[in-house]
């Protein structure tokens, strides 16, 4: 059985982060270059998704009113995390 505070992780599609983030395309990828929204993983030669644990959490940043800044470090622990469970 899985721990209650476990979170469960899956990988999200395009759209499936639009329709979660009520952005477009073009400004997922504009807040991927700006810091502010996590990078995609690479699924194969030609697909992309986002973790949808990283998503939810910047979802929750925006809702309570973080600012970019705050964004931007939120994404950087978010990463850094993803980088350390290889």
């Amino acid at each position: 059985m899985a721990n209650a505070n476990q979170v469960r992780r899956y990988i999200l599609r395009l759209k499936q982060v639009m329709d979660r983030t009520g952005l477009s395309r073009s400004t997922i990828y504009l807040r991927i270059q700006e810091g502010t929204f996590c990078k995609q993983v690479n699924l194969g030669a030609r697909a992309v998704g986002w973790p949808s644990d990283e998503v939810d959490a910047i979802n929750a940043a925006r809702i309570a009113g973080k600012s970019d800044s705050e964004i931007r470090d939120l994404v950087a622990k978010l990463e850094a995390d993803r980088k350390a469970l290889l």
